[in-house]
């Protein structure tokens, strides 16, 4: 459908944002459905986010997603702020009501999507998330939608691992979250279902790391599921040991095309067809791999650190 005066913009915001996966795989869903909207990227620089959001609005924009570094940064300058959004601590989605621009934060469904497809008792289950930043965070927030009683987040830093429980304090998560330190994870492993990496561990240029060695894996129990957050390399090397060791694996890809839908779906206010927008990341990443064949791997390591840390876009 070509562009016009007419056409409704949505977008994704950040610094740099020129990498981002979503405009292919929004642009493609949108294309699909036959509407008559356009997704794009705009860079925005901390010191221009408030003016920004002015601008939006004096162009009718209907969204946008948000990654580093205003995930937090945002949350003041908006009219309302969901309560999962407040609980992460971090905002992903926004749109344009008569409040004002509100937010909310979709990487907790997306986490969960591929999780909900299996036949799980997730009351019973006790998940161990291996790092204690943001991305963990979502994590939390999404295990306790899924049913579970109890969450393990293991890190090296004692005085981290206080500071993240404090800050559920106040939120409906908060009887949920133990905090472990990393020596404690032999027991904890042999003890879990669903083993989660929210660490940068294994990304480019390091695709030969891993954040737990093989016999620390081999503690998991048969069946287990093994989920890391990073989507390329795919799969990683954590994920390459777990599935050795007789796990389940799953990847972040998943948890970038449902989150992503989510928050169309917010928009739009319809069915979004994940399928189109995961076949779309599929051959946006396949023809990123074959980029870095011809040019080197050094012009694009930094764009993939900065989208997979950040979980998303």
């Amino acid at each position: 459908m070509p562009i016009t005066g007419k056409t409704k913009l949505l977008g994704v915001i950040g610094d740099p944002v020129e990498h981002s996966l979503s405009p292919a795989m929004h642009n493609a869903a949108i294309a699909h459905l036959g509407l008559d909207y356009v997704y794009l990227p705009f860079p925005i620089q901390k010191e221009n986010l408030a003016r920004a959001l002015d601008g939006f609005a004096a162009i009718a924009l209907v969204g946008f997603n948000i990654t580093i570094p205003h995930k937090q940064a945002i949350i003041p300058l908006l009219a309302e702020v969901s309560p999962v959004a407040q609980a992460i601590g971090a905002v992903n989605t926004v749109w344009r009501s008569e409040k004002g621009w509100e937010g909310t934060n979709t990487d907790a469904i997306g986490f969960i999507a591929p999780l909900r497809e299996l036949e799980c008792n997730w009351r019973k289950i006790t998940p161990v998330i291996l790092g204690n930043g943001g991305a963990a965070r979502a994590v939390v927030a999404g295990c306790v939608e899924l049913g579970c009683s109890e969450i393990r987040v293991v890190g090296r830093d004692r005085g981290k691992l206080d500071k993240f429980k404090l800050s559920w304090q106040d939120t409906p998560f908060a009887g949920a979250v133990r905090v472990h330190l990393w020596d404690e994870l032999p027991t904890l492993v042999s003890e879990t279902q669903l083993l989660v990496n929210s660490t940068p561990v294994g990304m480019s240029p390091h695709v030969d790391r891993s954040p737990l060695d093989e016999a620390t894996l081999k503690q998991l129990p048969v069946g287990a599921i093994a989920y890391d957050l990073i989507y390329t390399p795919s799969p990683t090397r954590f994920l390459q040991l777990a599935k050795k060791c007789g796990a389940m694996a799953i990847d972040g890809s998943e948890m970038l095309v449902q989150q992503g839908a989510a928050a169309l779906g917010l928009w739009l206010q319809q069915p979004i067809p994940a399928q189109i927008m995961r076949q779309a990341l599929l051959e946006n990443l396949q023809s990123r791999i074959e980029g870095k064949k011809e040019i080197g791997e050094e012009k694009v390591i930094g764009e993939e650190r900065n989208e997979q840390n950040s979980v998303s876009r």
